[in-house]
Protein backbone atom coordinates (compact mmCIF):
# COMPACT_ATOMS: atom_id res chain seq x y z
CA UNK A 1 0.00 0.00 0.00
CA UNK A 2 1.38 3.12 -1.08
CA UNK A 3 2.02 5.95 1.14
CA UNK A 4 -0.88 9.27 1.56
CA UNK A 5 -0.38 12.33 0.19
CA UNK A 6 -0.77 15.50 1.98
CA UNK A 7 -0.28 18.74 -0.04
CA UNK A 8 -1.08 21.60 2.77
CA UNK A 9 -1.60 25.45 2.27
CA UNK A 10 -3.78 25.32 -0.54
CA UNK A 11 -5.22 28.88 -1.22
CA UNK A 12 -7.57 28.47 -4.14
CA UNK A 13 -9.80 25.99 -6.45
CA UNK A 14 -6.66 26.55 -8.92
CA UNK A 15 -4.37 25.40 -6.45
CA UNK A 16 -6.81 23.20 -5.00
CA UNK A 17 -7.47 21.29 -8.07
CA UNK A 18 -3.24 20.86 -9.47
CA UNK A 19 -3.42 19.24 -6.13
CA UNK A 20 -6.26 16.76 -6.72
CA UNK A 21 -5.46 16.46 -10.27
CA UNK A 22 -2.05 15.11 -9.15
CA UNK A 23 -3.36 12.41 -6.77
CA UNK A 24 -3.66 14.04 -3.49
CA UNK A 25 -5.23 11.54 -0.85
CA UNK A 26 -5.46 14.82 1.84
CA UNK A 27 -5.80 18.80 1.03
CA UNK A 28 -4.49 21.01 3.75
CA UNK A 29 -6.12 24.59 4.28
CA UNK A 30 -4.54 27.25 6.74
CA UNK A 31 -6.49 29.15 9.07
CA UNK A 32 -3.96 31.20 10.82
CA UNK A 33 -3.65 34.80 10.30
CA UNK A 34 0.38 34.88 10.46
CA UNK A 35 0.68 32.32 7.83
CA UNK A 36 1.17 32.92 4.16
CA UNK A 37 -0.91 30.52 3.26
CA UNK A 38 -3.76 31.64 5.37
CA UNK A 39 -7.63 31.40 4.06
CA UNK A 40 -10.61 32.78 5.77
CA UNK A 41 -13.30 30.33 7.04
CA UNK A 42 -15.75 31.03 4.09
CA UNK A 43 -12.84 30.72 1.45
CA UNK A 44 -11.83 27.52 3.52
CA UNK A 45 -15.54 26.30 3.45
CA UNK A 46 -15.77 26.60 -0.34
CA UNK A 47 -12.60 24.85 -0.54
CA UNK A 48 -13.88 21.71 1.27
CA UNK A 49 -16.86 21.50 -0.67
CA UNK A 50 -14.86 22.04 -3.98
CA UNK A 51 -12.78 18.91 -2.86
CA UNK A 52 -15.92 16.92 -1.74
CA UNK A 53 -16.23 15.91 -5.67
CA UNK A 54 -13.42 13.96 -5.67
CA UNK A 55 -13.89 10.33 -4.23
CA UNK A 56 -11.13 9.19 -1.33
CA UNK A 57 -9.94 12.62 -0.98
CA UNK A 58 -10.01 13.73 2.83
CA UNK A 59 -10.26 17.89 3.76
CA UNK A 60 -8.21 18.99 6.47
CA UNK A 61 -8.13 22.65 8.55
CA UNK A 62 -5.43 23.53 10.30
CA UNK A 63 -5.93 25.70 13.36
CA UNK A 64 -3.04 26.57 15.85
CA UNK A 65 -4.55 26.77 19.94
CA UNK A 66 -8.05 27.43 18.83
CA UNK A 67 -10.67 28.42 21.38
CA UNK A 68 -13.93 26.98 21.73
CA UNK A 69 -15.77 29.42 20.03
CA UNK A 70 -13.25 28.70 16.70
CA UNK A 71 -13.65 24.76 17.42
CA UNK A 72 -17.10 25.21 16.89
CA UNK A 73 -16.90 27.30 14.15
CA UNK A 74 -14.95 25.50 11.71
CA UNK A 75 -17.02 22.31 12.88
CA UNK A 76 -20.60 23.47 12.02
CA UNK A 77 -19.41 25.74 8.67
CA UNK A 78 -16.48 24.68 7.19
CA UNK A 79 -16.83 21.02 7.85
CA UNK A 80 -13.53 19.19 7.35
CA UNK A 81 -13.13 15.20 7.54
CA UNK A 82 -9.84 16.18 9.60
CA UNK A 83 -9.11 18.96 12.08
CA UNK A 84 -5.25 19.65 12.15
CA UNK A 85 -3.81 21.14 15.47
CA UNK A 86 -0.47 22.92 15.07
CA UNK A 87 0.33 24.76 18.43
CA UNK A 88 0.75 23.48 21.68
CA UNK A 89 -2.28 22.14 22.45
CA UNK A 90 -1.89 19.34 25.30
CA UNK A 91 -3.80 16.01 25.24
CA UNK A 92 -5.71 16.99 27.60
CA UNK A 93 -6.83 20.12 25.26
CA UNK A 94 -6.83 17.85 22.39
CA UNK A 95 -9.07 15.31 23.34
CA UNK A 96 -11.33 18.17 24.80
CA UNK A 97 -11.49 19.78 21.03
CA UNK A 98 -11.96 16.17 19.36
CA UNK A 99 -14.77 15.84 21.68
CA UNK A 100 -16.30 18.89 20.97
CA UNK A 101 -16.15 18.81 17.82
CA UNK A 102 -16.37 15.40 16.33
CA UNK A 103 -14.09 15.27 14.14
CA UNK A 104 -10.91 12.85 13.28
CA UNK A 105 -7.76 15.09 14.76
CA UNK A 106 -4.39 14.76 13.52
CA UNK A 107 -1.72 15.96 15.95
CA UNK A 108 1.32 17.91 14.90
CA UNK A 109 4.46 17.40 17.32
CA UNK A 110 7.83 19.13 16.96
CA UNK A 111 10.52 16.65 17.71
CA UNK A 112 14.15 16.77 17.59
CA UNK A 113 15.20 13.84 19.55
CA UNK A 114 14.26 10.18 20.06
CA UNK A 115 13.03 11.15 23.78
CA UNK A 116 10.27 13.71 22.55
CA UNK A 117 9.10 11.28 19.56
CA UNK A 118 8.46 8.82 22.68
CA UNK A 119 6.59 11.63 24.76
CA UNK A 120 4.27 12.62 21.75
CA UNK A 121 2.77 9.36 21.93
CA UNK A 122 0.92 10.17 24.82
CA UNK A 123 -1.47 11.94 22.57
CA UNK A 124 -2.57 8.50 21.39
CA UNK A 125 -3.35 6.97 24.69
CA UNK A 126 -6.98 6.91 26.11
CA UNK A 127 -8.07 10.87 26.33
CA UNK A 128 -5.17 11.86 24.80
CA UNK A 129 -7.32 13.04 21.87
CA UNK A 130 -5.31 12.36 18.77
CA UNK A 131 -5.80 9.75 15.87
CA UNK A 132 -2.81 10.28 14.24
CA UNK A 133 0.29 12.18 15.16
CA UNK A 134 1.98 14.13 12.20
CA UNK A 135 5.56 14.52 13.20
CA UNK A 136 7.38 17.93 12.16
CA UNK A 137 10.64 19.88 12.80
CA UNK A 138 11.23 22.48 15.28
CA UNK A 139 10.28 25.71 14.41
CA UNK A 140 13.17 28.39 14.36
CA UNK A 141 13.71 29.82 17.94
CA UNK A 142 12.25 33.36 16.85
CA UNK A 143 9.14 34.19 18.67
CA UNK A 144 7.82 35.33 15.11
CA UNK A 145 8.19 32.16 13.34
CA UNK A 146 5.50 29.95 11.93
CA UNK A 147 4.79 26.44 13.69
CA UNK A 148 5.23 24.94 10.94
CA UNK A 149 5.55 25.14 6.98
CA UNK A 150 9.09 26.62 7.81
CA UNK A 151 10.73 24.28 5.16
CA UNK A 152 13.13 22.55 7.80
CA UNK A 153 13.71 18.69 8.26
CA UNK A 154 14.98 17.07 11.28
CA UNK A 155 16.85 13.74 11.74
CA UNK A 156 14.14 11.03 10.32
CA UNK A 157 16.22 8.63 12.35
CA UNK A 158 15.08 9.64 15.40
CA UNK A 159 11.20 7.68 14.11
CA UNK A 160 12.73 4.40 13.85
CA UNK A 161 10.94 3.44 17.31
CA UNK A 162 7.54 4.78 15.80
CA UNK A 163 6.55 2.62 12.92
CA UNK A 164 6.63 0.01 15.51
CA UNK A 165 4.01 1.82 17.45
CA UNK A 166 1.22 3.26 15.19
CA UNK A 167 1.08 4.71 11.68
CA UNK A 168 2.25 8.12 11.90
CA UNK A 169 2.48 11.14 9.33
CA UNK A 170 5.65 13.24 8.28
CA UNK A 171 6.50 16.63 7.61
CA UNK A 172 9.01 19.12 7.19
CA UNK A 173 11.28 20.06 4.75
CA UNK A 174 9.96 17.41 2.46
CA UNK A 175 10.06 18.03 -1.61
CA UNK A 176 9.97 16.51 -4.48
CA UNK A 177 13.77 15.42 -4.38
CA UNK A 178 13.70 13.76 -0.79
CA UNK A 179 10.32 12.33 -0.31
CA UNK A 180 10.94 8.97 -2.04
CA UNK A 181 13.88 8.09 1.04
CA UNK A 182 11.38 9.67 3.77
CA UNK A 183 9.34 7.02 2.88
CA UNK A 184 11.76 4.38 2.91
CA UNK A 185 13.61 5.50 6.13
CA UNK A 186 10.85 6.25 8.18
CA UNK A 187 7.56 4.09 6.81
CA UNK A 188 5.42 7.27 7.46
CA UNK A 189 1.95 6.17 6.95
CA UNK A 190 1.44 10.53 5.17
CA UNK A 191 3.80 12.53 4.04
CA UNK A 192 2.69 16.40 4.43
CA UNK A 193 4.20 18.79 2.16
CA UNK A 194 3.99 22.67 2.22
CA UNK A 195 6.67 24.94 1.02
CA UNK A 196 7.96 22.38 -0.85
CA UNK A 197 5.83 22.64 -3.60
CA UNK A 198 5.79 26.51 -3.78
CA UNK A 199 7.40 28.91 -6.03
CA UNK A 200 7.35 31.33 -3.28
CA UNK A 201 5.54 31.21 0.32
CA UNK A 202 2.11 30.70 -0.32
CA UNK A 203 2.28 29.93 -3.94
CA UNK A 204 1.58 26.29 -4.75
CA UNK A 205 3.51 25.50 -8.27
CA UNK A 206 1.40 22.85 -9.87
CA UNK A 207 4.76 20.55 -11.32
CA UNK A 208 6.19 20.74 -8.43
CA UNK A 209 3.22 18.86 -6.80
CA UNK A 210 3.20 16.66 -9.48
CA UNK A 211 6.65 15.52 -9.01
CA UNK A 212 5.87 15.55 -5.43
CA UNK A 213 2.86 12.99 -5.69
CA UNK A 214 5.06 10.75 -8.13
CA UNK A 215 7.98 10.18 -5.94
CA UNK A 216 5.82 9.46 -3.13
CA UNK A 217 3.49 7.06 -4.99
CA UNK A 218 6.65 5.46 -6.22
CA UNK A 219 8.81 5.39 -3.33
CA UNK A 220 8.98 1.71 -1.39
CA UNK A 221 9.00 1.36 2.26
CA UNK A 222 11.87 -0.58 3.73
Amino acid sequence: MSTRVKICGLRSETQLDAALDAGADLVGFVHYAKSPRNVSLDDAAGLVRHARGRDGVQAVVLLVDPDDALVDRVAAEVKPDILQLHGHETPERTEAIRRRSGLIILKAVPVADADEVAEAFLYLEPEGGADILLFDAKPPADPAALPGGNGLAFDWHILEAARERAPFALAGGLTPQNVAAAIKLTGAAIVDVSSGVESRPGEKDPELIRRFLRAAKAAKQS
